[in-house]
């Protein structure tokens, strides 16, 4: 059983911001994320990235949640994270090393 994710940074402010809360549930993971041309691990491993070259720690957080549910295991993140390294700053993977680890030790893995 998949562990129960943290609160999204759209799902702490959905109660003011209404339809962003919508647009997120409705397009972006009940449209873009349910699309057949790619598997959710492949979506899974793409965002991290994006997310880890835009140094967006809050949105790698539950992203890093979502893609060990997706099946991209620890090793794989700590590779991508540390390959990204070279090609989007020392500081973006340093910021998104400090995430993802406090996320393998909230997951237990």
């Amino acid at each position: 059983m998949a562990a129960k994710m943290p609160p999204s940074t759209i799902g702490k402010v959905k109660d003011v911001f209404p339809k962003l809360g919508e647009i997120t549930e409705k397009v972006v993971f009940g449209d873009v994320w349910e699309r057949k041309g790619l598997a959710k691990r492949d979506r899974s491993l793409i965002t991290v990235a994006a997310l880890v070259a835009l140094c967006r720690p809050d949105q790698i957080r539950g992203h890093v949640w979502r893609a060990l549910d997706n099946g991209v295991k620890k090793d794989e993140i700590v590779e991508l994270i540390t390959h990204l390294a070279f090609y989007c700053g020392w500081p973006n993977a340093g910021t998104a090393a400090l995430v993802a680890k406090e996320v393998f030790a909230e997951r237990g893995v």
